[in-house]
Formats: structure tokens, sequence, C-alpha cells
């Protein structure tokens, strides 16, 4: 009777327990789920929350806004999670491993962001006018123009403009006074007045504003220093003070910032690899590292 007893006894103990474990389990499921926020979104056994969206839904937005870019992350979500259900399945064991490209993208990225940091603070990143004519000279065959490049006074106007002889007469003119009254009518009435008089660009960019096809450049601008166009609804009147042709070489002052940026590149490479050196070399000096043959 003792041991019957002891049985029910056993029997209820074990049921209390698996009941308790059972409400444990739950709540910590719960709490999770709390934790992250309601389900949104649901890929295979694959879960999108609430919370997900916190980094991506910022405050201030309008409902409007805030409602596409949720439908768009989700549906971003969804189909992520749909490809990579699929190269699950059916890629190899092999090309699903992929620790070791992981550990390389790491290694890169960590070293990137170290050199980053050493250029910030430590490199000189001033490059005089001497170091940017020296280098010029010494590959200025590599600084080929590949299009002819002006300096050019460009005006566009409506097609209602008033006093259009003025004008005519005014943009040809080299006098101070004409430039004067040139600069303040345009001011007044112009929809663009560019002066490219002490800057090079390229010819194909004023082209690119006026309703005129050129098909023979060099003889298009040895030949034509002012020239006007007109459509429906406005004036042009381009006046090329300079030009250079394709297969010059560039002024410097048309390359000067291509020169700048070069320069500065070859002194982060040399910079990075500098650090590296002594790197290697006090490692090696600390006997930080071994080599097993």
């Amino acid at each position: 009777m003792l041991e019957i007893q002891h049985h029910k006894y056993m029997l209820k103990v074990k049921k209390i327990i698996v009941l308790f474990l059972i409400a444990v389990l739950a709540s910590c499921s719960a709490f999770h789920q709390g934790k992250k926020g309601e389900k949104i979104a649901k890929v295979g056994d694959k879960y999108l929350y609430e919370s997900d969206l916190k980094d991506v839904l910022k405050r201030g937005m309008s409902a409007t806004d805030s409602a596409h870019i949720r439908k768009s992350f989700i549906d971003s979500w969804i189909r992520k999670q749909l490809m990579l259900g699929k190269a699950e399945m059916n890629l190899t064991d092999e090309e699903k491993d992929v620790d070791k490209q992981l550990e390389d993208y790491r290694t890169s990225l960590l070293i990137f962001k170290y050199e980053q940091q050493l250029l910030r603070q430590k490199l000189d990143t001033v490059i005089t006018q001497e170091e940017i004519q020296k280098y010029y000279d010494e590959n200025n065959r590599n600084f080929i123009l590949n299009s002819p490049i002006v300096k050019a006074l460009y005006i566009k106007l409506p097609a209602s403009a008033p006093y259009l002889n003025k004008v005519r007469r005014w943009y040809r003119s080299d006098d101070e006074s004409d430039i004067n009254d040139l600069e303040s009518y345009c001011y007044q009435y112009a929809i663009k007045y560019d002066y490219f008089n002490d800057h090079w660009i390229y010819f194909n960019t004023i082209l690119s504003e006026v309703p005129k096809e050129v098909t023979d450049k060099p003889r298009f601008l040895k030949y034509n220093p002012y020239f006007e166009a007109s459509d429906s609804l406005y004036h042009y009147f381009v006046n090329i003070r300079d030009y250079q042709l394709s297969g010059s070489v560039s002024p410097l002052s048309f390359v000067e910032n291509d020169i700048k940026n070069i320069l500065l590149n070859k002194r982060k490479i040399n910079f990075v690899k500098e650090v590296e050196n002594k790197i290697y070399v006090d490692a090696l000096d600390k006997k930080r590292f071994e080599i097993y043959k």
C-alpha cells in the first residue's frame, strides 16, 4: 500500500516538474519574443521581428514614408531569405563553408580600418604647387586630351529677352565696359550666364547646352570664335576665348586636381608600406613571430 502511495506521489511530483518546466520554457519564449517584439514575417523557420525595423524607421518620418519603407524592408528581407534557402539547398557543403572567406574578409576589413585611422591621424595631405609642376613636367604625355577643351562665355536667354542687338555686340567684346554691361544685363534677363574665361571645360559641355550640331570640331573651333543658336524658347550665345584640340597635351590647370589625387594616392601607398615594414621589423627584433621550415 505504501509502495502504491509512493508511486502515486512520484507521478504527481513528476507531473508538477513537467508542468513547471513547460511554464518556464513558455515564459522564456514569451520573454525572448517580447524582447524582440511582434513577429511580422516568416520564411521557413526564420522570423522577422518588429525590433528588426528599429534602425530602419526613423523618428519624424511621415506615416506614408514609414509605411513605404516598412513594406520595402519586409519585401527585401523575404526575398533575401528565399534566395538564401535556395542557396542552402543547391550548394555543396564545401561551397557553403564560408568560414575562411569570412575570416579573410574580417582580416582585410580590420587592417583597412586601421590604415584609414593612421592616414587620418598622421598623413601629410598638403601637395605643393612645386610637386604638381614637377609631376606634370615629367609625365605630361600621360595627359593627352581625348576631346577638345575651351575657355568660353555662354549665355542662355529667353526668346522674349529685349535688346538682343546689344547682346550680340557685348558678348563679342573684350572691352571692360561692354563686359560690365553684359553682366548687368544677364543678371536681369539670362537663364544661364557662365563665364568660363579663367578655367577650361570640355567643348562637349557647351555643345550639350546649345541646339547646334557640330561634326568637325577642330574646323568649327578654328573658324567660329563666336556663334549663336535659337529654338522656340531660347537664344544662345557662345564666345570661344581659347581652345585646345584633342590629341594635344592638357594644360596644367585642367589636370591639376587629377595630379593632386595621383600624388596623394602615391603618398598614401608609401605611408602604408612604411608602417607595415616598421611593424614587421619591430616584431622581428622582439621575436614576436617564428617561421617553421
